[in-house]
Parts: C-alpha cells; sequence; structure tokens
C-alpha cells in the first residue's frame, strides 16, 4: 500500500514538471503488482558514465552542463520541489552528439516550502549533504551540497568524500575540516568560488539559493534558453534606433549587449537554417558595432594599428630566428593566441596564455 501511495505522488509530481532539462514523465500504467513509469528516452546514457568515459571534463564543458542542471533546479526552487538525490547516475545524457542534461529519479523528491525540515535519511551517502548523517536534519540546502559533488567529480575525476569503505566515507563526512581542492588543477576564480560555496558543510554558510542562481560563473541569464533570441531582438531594435538617431557610444553598448544574447540563442535553436540566418546576422552587428567602435576612438585606433603591425613584424622577426625551435615557436603562438583574447576581453585566457608562453620562452633562452 505504502509502494503504491509513493508512486501515486511521485507520479503526480512528475506529471506537473515540464522543463528542457528535466526527464519527462509520457504515461504510465499498472497491475496488480507494480506500476509501470514511461518515460522520456535519453539514449547518451547518464553523466557518470560520461564522467568516465573522458576521466574528467574540461571547465568550459562543466559549466555548460552546470548551467543545465542549475536551470533544472531554478524551475524546481519556483515550484517549491526539492529532489533529495542528485548524483550524476540521476542525470540523463540526451545523445552523444549534441549532449543535453536532464535530471531524472525524483523517487525522494518532496515539496518544500521555506523554513521546511527533513528527518528521514534519503539520498546517496557520496553526494549527500553532511547535515543529513551528522544532524539528521535538513532542508532543501541539500541539493546545493549535491550540486557541488557533481560539479567536482566534472572537473578531477571523482567526488571529494570518495572512499574504498562506508567507514572511510563515513569518517570524511563526520570530519569538520573544510573540503580542499586538488592541488595544481587549474580553474577560473569565479569556479572555484563557486564550488567552495556549495562545498560548506555547515549550510548556514552555504551559498545562498539566490546567490547561486545569479553566481558569474553560471551567468544563467545568457546561458542558452528560449528566452535569449527575443530578449536579443529587444536589444538589437534599440541598437539600431540609438545608431540612426546617431548615439553612437549607446549603440555600440546596445549591439554588444545584443550579441551576449545572440550566441546562446544560436546554440539553443535546433534548425541549421535558422542556425545559419542568426549567425549572418550576429556578423552583421558584430561589424556594425565594431565600425561605431573605431568612429569614435579613431586616434586609439590608428595607433593601436601601427602598433599591432609593428608588433607582427617583431614576431615574424623572431618566428624566423627561432624556426628551428619547437618550443619557442609554440611559445610565440600562444602569445599570439593571447594578443588576440585581450583584444576580445577575455583577460583571464589571456593572462593563462601569456603566462605560458613566457615560461616557455625563458626555459628555452636559458
Amino acid at each position: 500500500m505504502v509502494y503504491f501511495e509513493n508512486n501515486c505522488l511521485k507520479i503526480g509530481l512528475l506529471k506537473k514538471l515540464n522543463h528542457d532539462n528535466i526527464v519527462e514523465l509520457k504515461d504510465f500504467q499498472w497491475d496488480d503488482t507494480y506500476i509501470y513509469l514511461i518515460m522520456e528516452y535519453c539514449s547518451g546514457g547518464d553523466l557518470s558514465q560520461f564522467i568516465r568515459s573522458k576521466r574528467k571534463l574540461p571547465e568550459h564543458a562543466v559549466r555548460r552542463f552546470l548551467r543545465q542542471l542549475v536551470s533544472a533546479l531554478q524551475y524546481l526552487r519556483e515550484h517549491n520541489v526539492a529532489h533529495m538525490d542528485l548524483k550524476p547516475q540521476n542525470i540523463l545524457i540526451t545523445s552523444s552528439t549534441h549532449p543535453v542534461l536532464k535530471i531524472a529519479d525524483f523517487g525522494f523528491a518532496k515539496h518544500l516550502f521555506q523554513g521546511d525540515e527533513l528527518h528521514a535519511l534519503r539520498g546517496s551517502p557520496l553526494y549527500m549533504a553532511p547535515e543529513i548523517i551528522c544532524k539528521g536534519q535538513y532542508d532543501a540546502r541539500v541539493d546545493l551540497w549535491s550540486t557541488g559533488v557533481i560539479l567536482y567529480e566534472c572537473l578531477f575525476g571523482r567526488a571529494p568524500f570518495a572512499s574504498k569503505s562506508f567507514k572511510e566515507l563515513e569518517e570524511k563526512i563526520r570530519d569538520s575540516s573544510p573540503v580542499e581542492l586538488p592541488f595544481g588543477v587549474e580553474i577560473s576564480d569565479n569556479c572555484r568560488d563557486f564550488l567552495l560555496r556549495l562545498l560548506q558543510r555547515d549550510p548556514d554558510k552555504r551559498i545562498s539559493f539566490d546567490d547561486f542562481f545569479n553566481h558569474p560563473f553560471l551567468d544563467l541569464r545568457h546561458a542558452p534558453s528560449a528566452n535569449c533570441l527575443p530578449e536579443a531582438v529587444k536589444l538589437v531594435q534599440e541598437a539600431v534606433s540609438r545608431d540612426q538617431a546617431g548615439q553612437y557610444k549607446e549603440a555600440v553598448r546596445l549591439y554588444c549587449s545584443a550579441i551576449e544574447f545572440f550566441i546562446p540563442a544560436i546554440k539553443y535553436e535546433k534548425n541549421s537554417v535558422k542556425k545559419d540566418a542568426l549567425r549572418t546576422k550576429v556578423k552583421e552587428y558584430m561589424d556594425r558595432a565594431e565600425e561605431l567602435k573605431q568612429r569614435l576612438k579613431p586616434h586609439k585606433h590608428t595607433e593601436g594599428t601601427l602598433q599591432r603591425a609593428q608588433s607582427q613584424d617583431s614576431k615574424q622577426e623572431l618566428m624566423d630566428l627561432f624556426q628551428d625551435s619547437v618550443e619557442m615557436v609554440a611559445a610565440l603562438k600562444l602569445m599570439q593566441a593571447a594578443e588576440m583574447e585581450e583584444e576580445k576581453e577575455d583577460y583571464e585566457s589571456a593572462d593563462r596564455h601569456y603566462e605560458l608562453g613566457l615560461e616557455v620562452i625563458i626555459k628555452a633562452l636559458q
């Protein structure tokens, strides 16, 4: 009887959920013994298998996956639902070619409202928030911890409390020392901040849901979704209007803001013809924004062009000088990449490539 009641609650919950990153309940049937759930088919396996096949994932791929996961969690939060058993095995992948994450298995999910607490043991120990075991009292914030563990495993190839036995795992869970990140693994400052704030043992010190959904590592506002294209169109219409009125500085700002929404809109679009049309439009807006930037800063642009030309000549001389040294040629190419990233205002990548390039040059010259 309890089995049927629990499954009826689960079915009722699943029927209400409708989100791109949540597995859809297609239908259900039953007989005298069982209830059968007919779920959306995801051919790409689960996130656990995907991580094992890659060993660990690059940060840009992790960010793309995490945006999808957190978008689903935001939807659940808006509907007062806590999953309570988030783990890579419960996150399915639609296909291996264009993978989209889908949260599955809502067996432990609960309708929770502000201030609601639970006391029964639920979840998988490796991904379970410490307060479930240590205090036996917890709330929806356990999903924040589990998200942190999933993020950690994606980046580093293992969970933070990975253990050989349950006894060892329990000791790590009950230990009060802060969770540490593996030494020597390079991740961005935003990623590090997000991860460490998720993996706070004390739920009161853990990142809040508001900060979670608005964290710069995710930048959910610019994540691929159905909302991106309407927002991009609205901004670009305003940009064209300001452009025609001769308000070039404001037009540039609006063109750039529109492009920030057009790019995820292209990623979200499934139709290849529409994708190509959007790409063409984006290139037009980028060219116009660049043209206006040059018009606003003619002297600086001329000076910058001259400096770049001189810099290119110098680098070519160095390339010719060290053409027999594979290391030096590679280092100079890294420096070129850094310059291009700096022009695109991708300062984080530029700094990383400058450092790598300089290291190689210094070693080669010693």
